[in-house]
């Protein structure tokens, strides 16, 4: 029987994979909050969207997930800092499953696409971002990966993710919406 060990996986197979999880989050999530900047409703649509789901002041909280979104995409992209960039998505992700817990299939309102995403991050930010990347280049890769790399990415992004909710969540009773 032939068995496939992580000594087996050869390095740049695993920067391959790495890279590729990296341009697939990265991108996607900068494209999230370029949309809530500059298309659409922009800050004003988001923020109303948010206070309909309880995140009040939707306009801060707007900001804060527009700003997030772009800044981690373009360091999960080129790949700095990787484990944080992790974080920041993980808190996302936080927020956007808990205002859509109701249903799991995203075509419902529900979390799945949310739960895969911040799953993901955690694996690339305990991973590392990979040798073709500015971790990399600037030889911290392995500085940042392994459990390192997994507090920060699961640890940080949780504690992001409710703590924002702690701070924010307020949804208004049952009936009373407008």
């Amino acid at each position: 029987m032939n068995t496939l060990t992580l000594a087996a996986i050869s390095e740049s197979s695993a920067d391959t994979a790495l890279l590729v999880l990296r341009l697939a989050l990265g991108p996607m999530l900068f494209a999230h909050g370029y949309q809530k900047l500059f298309m659409g409703g922009r800050i004003d649509g988001t923020a109303g969207w948010f206070e309909s789901m309880g995140m009040k002041p939707g306009r801060v909280n707007a900001w804060a997930a527009a700003i997030t979104e772009t800044t981690t995409g373009v360091l999960m992209t080129v790949g700095f800092l990787t484990p944080l960039a992790a974080a920041g998505m993980v808190g996302v992700m936080v927020v956007a499953w808990f205002t859509h817990r109701g249903a799991f299939f995203v075509f419902k309102d529900g979390w799945e696409y949310n739960y895969v995403i911040g799953a993901v991050a955690i694996a690339v930010g305990t991973l590392g971002a990979g040798g073709w990347s500015l971790d990399g280049v600037l030889g911290i890769d392995t500085d940042l990966a392994g459990w390192t790399g997994f507090a920060i990415a699961a640890g940080v992004g949780l504690l992001s993710g409710f703590g924002t909710l702690a701070a924010f969540y307020r949804p208004d009773p049952e009936g009373t919406a407008d």
